[in-house]
């Protein structure tokens, strides 16, 4: 099948099909390598991460072995974890402090700069033997935005904060919500799922399946007073599914369970109303009832295409999603905090975090099966196509419409056909500046999360 019908998209009859050779082909695999994660920015890690000079992270990104490490003098780097002598790896350990970087097959010894500054018996080469030309290699572009790190592999192509589009709003809701900033708690969680990697992009962002796949934990917290989502899709608020441009999208919804960053709920007890309380009120001066209405009582999944998912709701995560095949993905989380947040505040947060999204918690064993189950149904090779119509003819989609699922698979589409950028919203292609604008924005103005 050629590439552009790998998609069905009749805006006019709100007809929105994915052929499913897109989650089993492997050389659609190897062009998705070449065409999305070769060219756009991918999200390395938190500045956070390396808080002091040494310290350094080792990540696989697009499929290449890097590491970040914070200098002497705080400038964080990155460079391909590689030996620029035989190629062995140089950190081989996930994180870890340095004063030198010294690889063990031979002892070549590099400083945090990334400068060759040691060889065993340098006698031993020629005169014109210059360590300056040994030294780590760097991805083309490395970028960062409010302490998120991102490369591009691309020497080419738009800016970090251009690409970003529509993100950047929901990534500032994140981080302004803490006084002293953010910081990512150290350890990780890992797991690894027999799914196409797509697969978790879309579920990530789809408020559809909450109530039959989670239905474990809708019981549980019903049973302690603190949801009332009953039986039905239709008893939840209804949030929004917006397309943000450039593939990013969110799904946001009124935050129901509590925010114990700045909205009090029975679930963080008695003791921590008049803490949020102030939390809130600060949050109302510095930014208006308006915004602070967003960050207290909205919650959000945000996708920062292609693989980079940021999960704000009780608890705030990192979810990283590495392809690894085309029926095979791996998948990181880490947990990101304010760093004025209290022990009693962050146990709660922590202790939520590991309740729904932990490897054994509520949701993600359930998320798992289930994307292992669609995975496994693809081998009906006579069924062709999935279905992501929902909503699409709906002035204002809510989080259990898929116009956030069809943003996604839009720039994906483009992407696979050597496009940068393509048109993600539902109804007819913009036909002026202004539209255009508003496309990338993701906000129709009209719509909105819920009333304050």
């Amino acid at each position: 099948m050629d590439i552009q019908d790998l998609i069905i998209d009749d805006r006019k009859r709100g007809v929105f099909r994915v052929h499913r050779s897109c989650m089993t082909s492997s050389d659609l695999f190897q062009r998705e390598r070449e065409l999305i994660f070769d060219r756009c920015w991918i999200y390395l890690g938190h500045e956070s991460e390396v808080e002091r000079p040494g310290d350094y992270r080792r990540r696989t990104v697009a499929g290449r072995p890097l590491f970040f490490v914070r200098g002497k003098d705080g400038q964080i780097r990155v460079f391909f974890n590689s030996c620029p002598h035989r190629g062995a790896t140089i950190c081989r350990r996930d994180a870890g402090n340095a004063e030198v970087l010294r690889c063990f097959y031979h002892a070549w010894t590099f400083n945090t700069r990334g400068e060759l500054i040691g060889v065993p018996r340098r006698e031993a080469y020629g005169p014109d033997f210059d360590p300056s030309e040994l030294g780590l290699k760097k991805p083309p572009r490395v970028d960062s935005y409010r302490g998120f790190y991102f490369v591009s592999f691309n020497a080419q192509g738009e800016d970090l904060v251009t690409y970003l589009a529509g993100g950047r709003d929901y990534l500032d809701l994140v981080v302004d919500q803490a006084e002293e900033g953010m910081r990512v708690i150290p350890g990780s969680n890992k797991y690894a799922m027999k799914a196409n990697w797509k697969l978790l992009a879309e579920n990530s962002l789809d408020g559809y399946h909450l109530i039959p796949t989670h239905r474990t934990y809708v019981d549980y917290m019903t049973g302690l007073g603190t949801d009332d989502s009953g039986d039905t899709l239709a008893a939840r608020p209804p949030g929004a599914g917006r397309a943000l441009g450039n593939g990013h999208c969110v799904s946001e919804n009124i935050a129901r369970n509590g925010r114990p960053i700045a909205r009090w709920h029975p679930i963080f007890g008695e003791e921590a109303r008049e803490r949020i309380a102030r939390v809130r009120e600060r949050l109302v001066q510095k930014y208006g009832e308006d915004r602070a209405y967003r960050m207290a009582d909205t919650s959000r999944n945000l996708l920062i295409y292609p693989n980079l998912l940021i999960m704000d709701f009780v608890a705030i995560s990192i979810r990283y999603i590495e392809p690894v095949s085309p029926d095979r993905m791996k998948v990181t989380a880490w947990h990101l905090v304010p760093r004025e947040e209290s022990d009693a505040a962050l146990t709660t947060r922590l202790d939520s975090y590991l309740t729904f999204l932990g490897p054994g918690g509520f949701a993600t064993p359930d998320d798992v099966e289930a994307l292992e189950s669609c995975q496994a149904g693809f081998r009906a090779t006579e069924a062709e196509w999935s279905d992501i119509s929902r909503g699409m003819l709906t002035p204002c989609p809510g989080t259990a419409d898929e116009l956030q699922m069809r943003g996604f698979w839009r720039q994906w589409h483009a992407n696979m056909q050597g496009l940068d950028t393509t048109d993600v919203q539902d109804g007819p292609p913009a036909t002026s500046q202004a539209a255009a604008a508003s496309s990338e924005a993701g906000d129709p103005g009209h719509c909105r999360t819920g009333e304050r």
